[in-house]
């Protein structure tokens, strides 16, 4: 912990000789914990003052200033942006995949903690696609929680949910398709998950999914390849 870091919070008495260190604690101004389980332990023990409205703290971990507002912590100032995380996928992959089933990107893998439950996160993932299915291949993009898709479409009977996809044009299937998201999520806890990005086969049937490259993959100067990525920003409430 930094120098001005404490554990407690004390409430004096009348008449009570302070120490030094009681009275540099008091020079603090705003009282500054390592981090909201220093903070959440410094209230209401023996000698402690009782947490209440108006409360102020300082978070070295996260650098933020929050105010309790009777109920819980809040930031001072919203929208600061505490957290940036990026994966960055430059190879191919290509993998055969049941209708309406999903697949894990490679590489594409973060895990993050939220510095505050409060906090939010914009989430921001990419890729180049192509199917093979001679029906005009089919590919959908989301990113999941754990495992679990989120950020994806209410449910409408048959249909396959997906945050975005799209379908090729013609039947022979050599385009690449770029498709992205970009959304925000509120996971609404302080325990580690991993985000991952999935590509969807949105097809009837099952069909080969490529990524970051074509079907027919032709070393010539009309073919091309792509990268797929997927960035984390977390964000004060």
């Amino acid at each position: 912990m930094g120098a001005n870091a404490q554990t407690s919070v004390p409430a004096f008495t009348a008449g009570q000789v302070l120490t030094a260190a009681q009275v540099t604690g008091i020079n603090t101004g705003i009282p500054v914990f390592a981090s909201s389980t220093e903070r959440d332990a410094a209230f209401g023990g023996t000698g402690e003052k009782t947490l209440a409205e108006g409360q102020m703290a300082y978070l070295e971990d996260t650098n933020a200033t929050q105010y309790y507002d009777g109920s819980s912590w809040a930031a001072v100032a919203g929208g600061k942006i505490l957290a940036v995380k990026h994966a960055l996928f430059t190879g191919t992959q290509t993998n055969s995949t049941a209708s309406a089933a999903n697949f894990a990107v490679t590489d594409l893998s973060i895990t993050h903690t939220l510095a505050d439950s409060s906090n939010i996160l914009i989430i921001s993932a990419y890729f180049g696609a192509a199917g093979s299915s001679t029906n005009a291949g089919r590919v959908g993009i989301a990113v999941a929680n754990d495992g679990t898709l989120v950020n994806i479409a209410d449910t409408a009977g048959s249909r396959t949910l997906t945050s975005a996809w799209q379908r090729l044009a013609g039947t022979l299937n050599t385009a690449n398709i770029a498709l992205s998201i970009c959304s925000v999520y509120a996971p609404g806890d302080t325990s580690s998950h991993t985000y991952t990005v999935r590509a969807i086969n949105m097809s009837a049937s099952t069909q080969t999914v490529y990524i970051n490259r074509t079907p027919d993959d032709q070393d010539q100067a009309q073919e091309g390849r792509a990268t797929s990525g997927l960035v984390i920003q977390e964000v004060s409430a």
